[in-house]
């Protein structure tokens, strides 16, 4: 797969950028690649992709780092049929890397668990820049990209380098996933990687990954997240209580959108000692990301950008009262953010 003869500014971009990515980092020693935690698809394709980069053009291997741990079922199948080696960030010497790259997550967001006094180097992400981001070497922040992945597919293409059936389909799910099948902040970049991508991604691990086999939680959840949801208006709030992994706040949050007359979830569960929270909307008018870190503010992390966002509100015991003062805190706010006045809140299911 190889550039056009006059490529578009993007791509002109990516070349330039990569150019002089690749150039600085030869003669550099190992090569560690930081995802953020509980990784996604985007983040898991990226390194992916940056990984075959690395190796195309230096010879060079990398490994993938994360902390936490991947819970959702689409997710662990696209690890396992893609093939994607991953080493806990704990079991790492950092020490011994001369290069540290940082994908879809960006240092000091909460979102990892890299050190925010470490050095990185490069960081390519989709997400709004961060203040502690400007202090890296090689920084390729494009929140106008709905997907971190299509900058990387770009990169790849860049530099006229093959992509196999399986990072192919990598890239394609990422893309498929994070934009919802084109309909959520995909821009150009994204729907011509889409398109591109389709032809020579695997349908046989495609129907894999996203039709996995599902544990007896995922039922569990749903049940739980249908019978604490409560509706405000165009908002609907959902408290999972306890929750056996972080991924299954946003999942809960993807799923419960779909209700009809609802335009924004707030979508939180209890895990260790902090709680997930989850953003999800259909209006383009609001910004998910600015919101839920106005509503975390000096409680906890939190980032996103338009119709997609996640946060941490740290150290919540788990016990009812605190659980209740974290949704009717996070409830109140969120009704100011939306404007919503006077409306009877209405339980999803009712009970008797």
């Amino acid at each position: 797969m190889t550039t056009d003869s006059h490529p578009p500014e993007n791509l002109r971009r990516s070349k330039i950028h990569s150019d002089e990515m690749l150039e600085w980092m030869q003669g550099k020693g190992k090569t560690i690649i930081i995802i953020h935690d509980n990784p996604d698809p985007d983040c898991l394709a990226s390194a992916m992709a940056l990984r075959h980069l690395l190796a195309m053009k230096l010879s060079r291997d990398a490994i993938i780092a994360f902390s936490g741990m991947i819970g959702r079922s689409e997710n662990i199948a696209m690890a396992k049929e893609l093939e994607i080696t991953l080493i806990p960030l704990d079991l790492v010497r950092l020490d011994e890397f001369s290069v540290v790259c940082m994908l879809d997550t960006q240092p000091g967001t909460g979102n990892n668990s890299f050190s925010p006094d470490r050095r990185v180097d490069i960081i390519i992400d989709h997400h709004p820049m961060r203040e502690a981001s400007k202090k890296c070497r090689w920084v390729d922040i494009r929140d106008e990209y709905g997907v971190t992945a299509t900058i990387l597919y770009e990169y790849l293409l860049a530099q006229n380098i093959t992509i196999g059936t399986k990072l192919a389909t990598a890239l394609f799910y990422a893309i498929k996933s994070e934009t919802q099948d084109l309909g959520r902040e995909a821009n150009q970049p994204d729907r011509d990687a889409y398109l591109r991508l389709f032809p020579i991604a695997n349908k046989r691990l495609l129907y894999e990954i996203t039709h996995p086999k599902v544990p007896v939680e995922h039922f569990r959840t749903i049940h739980s997240g249908v019978e604490n949801a409560t509706i405000y208006g165009k908002l609907l709030v959902v408290n999972l209580q306890k929750i056996c992994f972080p991924e299954v706040v946003s999942e809960m949050a993807d799923y419960l959108i779909r209700l009809e007359d609802i335009e924004t979830v707030l979508g939180m569960g209890h895990y260790n000692d902090g709680m997930i929270l989850s953003i999800r909307t259909t209006s383009h008018l609001l910004n998910a990301g600015e919101i839920i870190r106005r509503l975390v503010a000096g409680r906890g992390t939190a980032g996103g950008h338009g119709m997609m966002a996640g946060g941490l509100l740290n150290n919540v015991p788990f016990d009812p009262a605190a659980l209740k003062e974290v949704e009717d805190f996070l409830t109140r706010g969120m009704l100011q953010e939306l404007s919503i006045g006077n409306v009877i809140p209405r339980k999803l299911i009712e009970t008797r």
